[in-house]
């Protein structure tokens, strides 16, 4: 018998057929029926394909990445020009809706930054709050308060709360916050809603500070976050004590550098150097910010505010004295400086012990 009449078997049924009859595919023998079930051809370029190896039952692989992405939410298959992109990634148009309908964005919103204020610097807040629910209709109250006048805030998911959600400023300048944000009405409310912040054990107030007001190039504002880094590490154990955070909860979420104190540069050299990452007491991996995460989240309205002042002092400080300035100052010195428009800050550092 010839190879051309001899019989063979399919690879995947087992049926016996003729060698003439046999369909060779991708070093497989088939016979005609589990081709047809089995193989298919991509509909865009034409090219045969096993039917479980294609995307959507039609496409190649090659053709799919062309013409489709995944939606990052459903998992849906999106034609490539009705695919809508969320801080870039890819989503159907309907998760795209729900997501930008949501009152408590996603951890990864960040919508364009509103500068409110004359002057400089401007501080973004992050206020984390826990344990009353991570509810849109809660936060949509928060927002009804802050936002009366002015789109000031917004709320976003955080991985790392058990059941609550952040709360979020456009940058503002101190005189701002203090005079036009509703900041006690927020806090407030939030405590009326039964939300925890201090007491939750979860919850940081994050200040980002905006690193064009640091100085006029790149070298000077180099040079301002130095002294912030070393001021840091000279006077950890204050820091800690006003940051109303445990050893526990710094080494977690703020930790120090634990860099050389010699000198400001030499301070922020190796907290560059230090592979730490963004959970540190300052935290240098932002483009646009530098973010002091060190403070245990409030509630508490002269707590909160306490806070700002002490960073917009700081920020003054490192602004307009020298390193060697910086070196020789004692915490004793830097606490006298504190004016009597900052009042809660002075109030604070008494009530902590951190006068001298």
């Amino acid at each position: 018998m010839s190879e051309e009449n001899k019989n063979v078997r399919c690879d995947l049924c087992g049926e016996e057929i003729s060698s003439q009859n046999a369909i060779r595919f991708d070093g497989t023998i088939l016979c005609t029926d589990c081709f047809n079930q089995r193989v298919t051809e991509c509909s865009h370029c034409g090219r045969s394909i096993w039917r479980d190896d294609s995307r959507n039952g039609e496409y190649c692989q090659d053709c799919y990445d062309e013409l489709y992405e995944t939606c990052n939410e459903c998992g849906e298959d999106v034609y490539r020009d009705d695919v809508c992109y969320h801080d870039g990634e890819p989503y159907c148009q309907r998760c795209y809706d729900e997501i930008n309908d949501s009152i408590i964005h996603d951890y990864y919103y960040k919508p364009d930054p509103i500068f409110y204020g004359k002057g400089q610097p401007h501080y973004g807040i992050e206020l984390e709050i826990d344990e009353g629910g991570e509810y849109d209709d809660n936060a949509e109250r928060i927002l009804n308060i802050g936002n009366k006048i002015n789109e000031h805030v917004y709320c976003k998911h955080d991985g790392s709360l058990d059941d609550g959600f952040e709360i979020v400023s456009h940058p503002a300048t101190l005189e701002y916050h203090t005079n036009t944000i509703p900041w006690k009405k927020i806090l407030d409310k939030a405590l009326e809603m039964g939300y925890y912040s201090h007491n939750s054990g979860t919850c940081g107030l994050h200040v980002h500070i905006n690193r064009a007001a640091l100085g006029e190039s790149v070298e000077e504002q180099e040079n301002t976050i130095a002294r912030i880094v070393y001021f840091f590490e000279k006077f950890w154990d204050k820091i800690l004590r006003f940051s109303r955070r445990t050893e526990t909860q710094a080494d977690r979420w703020a930790s120090r550098y634990g860099c050389s104190m010699d000198n400001p540069k030499e301070s922020l050299k190796g907290a560059k150097t230090s592979g730490l990452g963004r959970y540190t007491a300052v935290n240098l991996t932002n483009t646009f910010t530098v973010e002091l995460r060190i403070f245990r989240g409030t509630l508490r309205y002269k707590t909160f505010m306490a806070t700002l002042q002490f960073v917009d002092l700081l920020c003054e400080m490192a602004i307009n004295l020298t390193d060697e300035e910086f070196q020789t100052m004692t915490w004793k010195e830097f606490a006298k400086t504190v004016s009597a428009n900052k009042a809660e800050l002075k109030e604070y550092l008494k009530i902590r012990g951190l006068e001298e």
